[in-house]
């Protein structure tokens, strides 16, 4: 087990947003957490990631309980976020952004073949590596931030909306690559809008109603469900 998410509980000035959320992620796996917006998806793995206070409950990562430990060390553990609306350095240049994906090392050489791997994943990248990250495509920021979340060497790779703002021909390209870098050994928890999609490639998924787990399985039983049909897909 990489991830226990066990009773956790997250209030805003207060109010209650997440109430004993549970949640599970094997090594090697892509987990998906789905539900309408506002419901919790993102403050779970803000939560996770070490972004928002504990007020119950409890997160480890490998054998390690890391409920209180500040998000910066989170991520030299082997967790790494890249956050819903990609939250770039606009004014600083591709290349830039993914070297400071890189804070938590100081092993140059791996760095520079950790950024040579990023434009093997993503090639445009490279064509644009001395390009303001503020001037590319939504779909070009979004592989830069997908990059610059590798760039920490994370076990585990939180993933929260990467398909927000994309064109349409994108998105499968995305979807694509997450599968990709999953294939590597990196595990994934994934959150997405595009329901169908991200339980078509998730191992397994969680739906998140008005912040609590309401249902989980396989991505093909969550497909095949009448709740996720009727709520998420339309039917």
């Amino acid at each position: 087990m990489l991830l226990q998410v066990e009773h956790i509980r997250v209030s805003y000035q207060r109010v209650p947003a997440l109430h004993d959320v549970s949640l599970s992620l094997d090594r090697g796996e892509i987990v998906a957490i789905v539900g309408g917006n506002g419901n919790g998806k993102s403050t779970t793995l803000r939560a996770i990631a070490g972004l928002n206070r504990l007020d119950a409950g409890r997160i480890a990562l490998g054998d390690r309980d890391v409920s209180n430990i500040a998000a910066h060390d989170r991520v030299r553990l082997g967790l790494s976020l890249v956050p819903e609306g990609r939250r770039l350095f606009p004014r600083l240049t591709v290349e830039r952004n993914l070297e400071l994906g890189a804070f938590t090392r100081s092993d140059s050489a791996e760095i520079a073949e950790s950024q040579n791997q990023i434009y093997a994943l993503f090639p445009v990248l490279k064509n644009r590596r001395l390009q303001l990250a503020g001037t590319m495509s939504g779909g070009e920021q979004q592989m830069l931030a997908i990059g610059r979340g590798l760039m920490a060497r994370p076990q585990l790779l939180l993933l929260d909306e990467p398909s927000w703002g994309i064109a349409p021909k994108l998105v499968t390209k995305i979807l694509d690559t997450i599968q990709e870098i999953n294939a590597t050994g990196v595990s994934i928890l994934l959150v997405e809008q595009n329901v169908k999609r991200a339980l078509a490639i998730a191992h397994r998924a969680y739906v998140i109603q008005t912040g609590r787990m309401v249902l989980e399985g396989s991505g093909q039983d969550l497909l095949d469900s009448e709740l996720v049909k009727k709520a998420y897909l339309g039917a």
